[in-house]
């Protein structure tokens, strides 16, 4: 009798026992690092099948290609520089992502809205990305030769100037090669159609690729 009253004490210290050093320090199961697409319609797939823009198949590329990264596409119709620079920092703290992928400006320029509000709401969407510990990849656009000499060249400056200020990678034009072709281009002129999508990660992967490598 009393080895078994013996054995019962020794079972209940064990489970009343704290975990071992080893499971204590145990690392939790890591879960994928983030990347945090954040755009306008561009980015959206505005006018496109679900799962056809470009986002989506950045998604199908990243994971065939076996890298540990998952994405959130985080961008918004009609979106200005303004509206990401409020929404941004929620963003950043739900999804901690490693890499931001910064797409805006596009309806600021549409708008004819001043070069230098957007240049510095983009500036500091950057700022508050790398202070997050994130590598930004930005992505240009550019305006149509209708709104003038001036303000489009300031537009396509503004770009080139802020990755190099902030030394962070750009695609100069996120619609090169689609912008001035009819058969990419959906009825409204803006937006390209499912066949332009793959050209759009053509341009934007080559860019990212080195960053999903660091």
């Amino acid at each position: 009798m009393s080895r078994v009253i013996g054995a019962l004490l020794a079972l209940l210290v064990a489970l009343a026992a704290p975990p071992s050093r080893a499971a204590a320090d145990a690392a939790p199961v890591a879960r994928a690092s983030v990347i945090l697409v954040f755009g306008d319609s561009l980015s959206a797939g505005y006018g496109v099948p679900f799962n056809h823009g470009w986002v989506s198949l950045l998604t199908r590329k990243i994971a065939q290609s076996g890298y540990g990264f998952s994405l959130v596409n985080a961008s918004v119709s009609g979106e200005t520089t303004a509206g990401g620079l409020a929404r941004l920092p929620r963003a950043l703290a739900l999804h901690r992502p490693r890499i931001l992928i910064l797409e805006l400006g596009a309806n600021d320029g549409l708008r004819g809205l001043p070069v230098q509000r957007a240049r510095e709401n983009l500036d500091r969407m950057i700022t508050l990305g790398q202070s997050a510990g994130a590598r930004v990849l930005l992505l240009g656009i550019r305006m149509p030769p209708n709104y003038g000499e001036r303000y489009t060249s300031a537009f396509q400056s503004m770009y080139t100037e802020l990755a190099q200020a902030h030394r962070i990678a750009l695609v100069p034009f996120l619609l090169q090669g689609v912008a001035l072709d009819p058969t990419l281009i959906q009825a409204d002129g803006l937006h390209p159609n499912e066949r332009g999508q793959p050209l759009l990660l053509d341009n934007v992967w080559p860019k990212l690729q080195p960053l999903l490598s660091r």
